[in-house]
């Protein structure tokens, strides 16, 4: 297991970033099968990587940030984004792109910015803002018809919020992966951990829920989340140390609020995307 001090300060990280080596340390992470320990002393960062102007650009671009305006300025209803999603996925299943990937989970995926995406893929996001497991197994047929290459999945902080219990939490997590399973045979399925929260810092307006909710308990549930994709065949993608800080809490310079996060956070889950993908997943279909 590949670990990292909390006493190594700024400057050190600041020559590393420097020198690119912080990219390095992700790889280590993921290349490594690391356990998914009780206290978040195994903690690690990353920079900017970069993105080839040559590569496709990701599923409708800048028109889907506009769309994404217009259903937070009119606030759509849950039933609007899930017909909106349900269109951009026939879209996608009618003039299939190469390398169509799927980004499916809660607003953390869905505000995922289209410029900071992974160049190498076409992404189609399927996220919706507030969403819990249960409601993402209920409307999975969305997309049943877009035969993606990959679909990298996050979903769970919701349930938490709404007091959701572990149990309920990670039996929706398994019948999320069967049905994907079952529907996309041929798919890559990548599941990605919950990411921590920034506890009292946090200046969410729900700040009083996230305070219930201890990011030790979360860890716990990640651990739990990684046997399930062992067991059902599916990839687990760890983010939480590149998240954490020393004291298992969400980094703030990568958050907006304590829950969501800012560019620079969207940057670093986007360069362990991709890295992850080169070193783990299976060549194109």
């Amino acid at each position: 297991m590949f670990t990292f001090s909390k006493n190594i300060p700024n400057w050190a990280w600041l020559s590393l970033a420097a020198n690119g080596l912080l990219s390095i340390i992700v790889a280590i992470l993921l290349t490594n099968d690391y356990k998914l320990p009780d206290n978040p002393q195994a903690t690690a960062t990353t920079t900017t990587n970069s993105l080839s102007a040559n590569k496709p650009s990701p599923l409708f671009g800048e028109a889907r940030q506009e769309l994404l305006a217009i259903g937070r300025n009119h606030k759509w209803t849950y039933e609007q984004w899930v017909d909106q999603l349900q269109r951009e996925a026939m879209a996608a299943a009618d003039n299939r792109p190469d390398r169509l990937t799927l980004l499916v989970g809660d607003s953390l995926s869905l505000w995922f910015p289209s410029k900071l995406l992974p160049r190498d893929r076409t992404w189609l996001n399927q996220g919706i803002s507030g969403e819990t497991s249960a409601g993402l197994l209920k409307r999975l047929y969305v997309f049943d018809s877009t035969r993606p290459e990959t679909i990298f999945l996050m979903i769970g902080v919701n349930d938490l919020i709404h007091g959701a219990d572990d149990q309920t939490i990670l039996t929706n997590q398994r019948k999320i992966i069967r049905q994907l399973r079952y529907i996309h045979p041929r798919s890559q399925i990548v599941i990605q951990s919950i990411l921590p929260h920034s506890g009292e810092a946090a200046t969410w307006e729900r700040r009083d829920r996230l305070l219930q909710i201890p990011n030790s308990r979360i860890r716990k549930i990640n651990r739990s989340i990684k046997a399930i994709a062992d067991a059902e065949g599916a990839f687990f993608l760890n983010l939480h140390p590149l998240f954490a800080d020393p004291q298992g809490f969400l980094r703030p310079e990568l958050s907006t609020d304590g829950l969501h996060l800012n560019d620079e956070g969207y940057q670093v889950w986007s360069t362990a995307i991709q890295m992850y993908s080169k070193m783990r997943l299976e060549e194109p279909l």
